[in-house]
């Protein structure tokens, strides 16, 4: 392991301790997460979760089958529901579709192809796409957020203008292929992130303080 990744992990996990994410009772719990977080408060995901559970919706079948305009007032508490709807029925519209609705058959197909496969499907990115593979594949693949740009660019290990692949691979090159890993180390800068890497960071007490440039937090040029 990378000694500096080693030695952020270390600090993190010290202070923070196990995070226990992504919280689901079943691998399509998380995929219908990982489409419905985006751009919104998890606390909005979880009422629309709950709103579909009470249902016996979380099948792939089941929600596929349910018309647009009632999907869309079920996850109603997330943000752009209307535009959220659709994004999950494309994603259900491909899993049925090319895997007849199976997530056993799915998640057997090799990552770099399953993954290819998943950012063809409209409304599906990279960070969505590695957070199914990742949390409800157990696939090692790691994710990045908004979360992980500001901590690896403010403390210099990467420039600015970095996007998502470069720093997955900074990363996936500088650590052991373990799913376990790449799913605490993600879910340990995610809480970093929103106690101090926030848009105005906030480095008094945080434990990656140490680790910073002289003069404090980088910015962009």
């Amino acid at each position: 392991m990378n000694r500096n990744l080693k030695e952020v992990y270390d600090r993190l996990f010290a202070a923070y301790g196990p995070r226990g994410w992504w919280p689901a009772d079943s691998p399509f719990e998380v995929i219908v997460g990982a489409i419905l977080v985006q751009n919104t408060a998890w606390e909005n995901v979880r009422k629309a979760i709950d709103h579909l559970r009470q249902r016996d919706l979380l099948e792939p079948r089941a929600l596929h089958d349910v018309p647009l305009e009632e999907l869309e007032d079920l996850i109603r508490p997330v943000g752009y529901y209307r535009v959220k709807a659709r994004r999950l029925r494309n994603l259900l519209d491909f899993l049925v579709s090319r895997y007849d609705g199976s997530l056993e058959a799915m998640f057997r197909v090799p990552l770099a192809r399953l993954r290819e496969e998943l950012l063809r499907v409209n409304g599906v990115g990279p960070e969505t796409a590695d957070s199914i593979l990742l949390y409800a594949g157990g696939l090692p693949t790691f994710v990045v957020d908004a979360y992980t740009y500001r901590v690896v660019t403010r403390h210099g290990w990467l420039d600015f203008d970095a996007d998502y692949d470069a720093i997955q691979d900074y990363f996936q090159s500088g650590l052991p292929e373990d799913v376990r890993l790449y799913n605490e180390y993600h879910a340990l800068l995610v809480e970093v992130g929103k106690r101090h890497c926030r848009k105005r960071p906030v480095c008094q007490g945080c434990p990656l303080a140490e680790l910073l440039p002289a003069g404090g937090p980088l910015q962009p040029e």
